[in-house]
């Protein structure tokens, strides 16, 4: 008689099922742990930033300061107001009842499993916003770092045929246009490539340590140029065309990214940049809505009012076009 079958034998057990779900989705971004948040009142926060100083003149004895200097003395300061507006990120998990009753066994509950995926792919959004988000294309979102980079804190290419390579010099001109905190430097972002390039050019250098790193509150090391952390953050893209269709393959067309560099706020509403989040609601909110009206569902709604606000425009520049080596790519 012929022994049982493994396909037979498969109808009498059950396969041994791992709890909890392995993330298959992960975008690194390290700079995420140390970004300060402000929760504010209201739907927006105005900020005033310095447009003009009040004039002044050096004068003699008796000088009449209505009219000496062309009024200069008399002059007052002005002042630009900006305003950031709270956005909405949100989604709902819907489970069917049915489903919930007979299939969360194993220690794998079946709303809590999809509430946690709508609330990663909230916080994966808002990273995604933080550095790409621009309102003028779409309304419902914030603007990121690449929109909020004033035109005076960028680098650019030389002309539309050029590609700008990571370099040294590179990272010591943005920490030279990172001046709101007397030229103190928070961090630099970069994707993973140009971590790679970074490597590179330490190793290059022949008998240079590439151990120079900065350990985060969590324990974690990051690498660092003069002092300064560098933060591998994968939102950053590589297949921008800043400069040119022109521009050959071999130089970088389609492959350009983005380094940016900056301060983060300190609480003080004057320095760089920070997270924004409704005071009264802040962070991400978990919010049971309840029964379907149409389905035997339960619905979970997982939401986040958020924005990103850039208070000083001195505390923040990029550098557009940036293509590391061959090897890097």
């Amino acid at each position: 008689m012929a022994s049982v079958t493994l396909a037979e034998s498969a109808k009498l057990a059950l396969n041994d099922l791992v709890a909890g779900v392995i993330e298959q989705i992960v975008t690194v971004n390290s700079m995420f742990q140390v970004l300060p948040f402000d929760g504010i009142d209201g739907n927006a926060l105005a900020y005033n930033r310095e447009n003009a100083l009040g004039g002044v003149i050096s004068a003699d004895v008796g000088t009449d300061l209505a009219t000496a200097g062309g009024g200069a003395a008399k002059s007052a300061a002005t002042f630009t107001q900006v305003t950031t507006t709270l956005k909405k990120i949100i989604g709902d998990a819907e489970v069917d009842n049915l489903i919930q009753a007979t299939r969360s066994g194993d220690g794998n509950d079946q709303e809590a499993t999809q509430v946690a995926s709508k609330a990663k792919s909230v916080g994966r959004e808002y990273q995604r916003q933080l550095i790409l988000g621009n309102t003028a294309v779409t309304s419902t979102e914030f603007n990121g770092l690449d929109v909020l980079t004033a035109v005076g804190q960028t680098i650019t290419a030389p002309d539309t045929t050029t590609v700008v390579p990571y370099s040294f010099a590179l990272l010591d001109q943005l920490i030279s246009l990172v001046i709101d905190k007397d030229g103190e430097v928070d961090y630099f972002a970069v994707n993973d490539r140009e971590i790679r390039s970074h490597m590179r050019l330490l190793r290059l250098l022949g008998g240079a340590s590439i151990s120079d790193v900065v350990t985060l509150p969590s324990g974690d090391n990051v690498p660092a140029y003069r002092g300064v952390p560098i933060f591998r953050n994968d939102y950053i893209p590589t297949n921008q065309d800043v400069a040119s269709a022109v521009v050959g393959a071999a130089n970088g067309e389609n492959l350009q990214s983005i380094v940016f560099a900056g301060t983060l706020d300190d609480g003080s509403r004057t320095h760089g940049i920070a997270g924004i989040t409704a005071a009264n609601a802040s962070g991400i909110q978990v919010v049971p809505v309840g029964e379907s009206e149409t389905k035997d569902e339960t619905i979970t709604r997982v939401r986040w009012y958020c924005g990103l606000a850039n208070f000083s425009e001195l505390g923040l520049a990029k550098a557009n076009a940036i293509f590391g080596s061959a090897t890097d790519a």
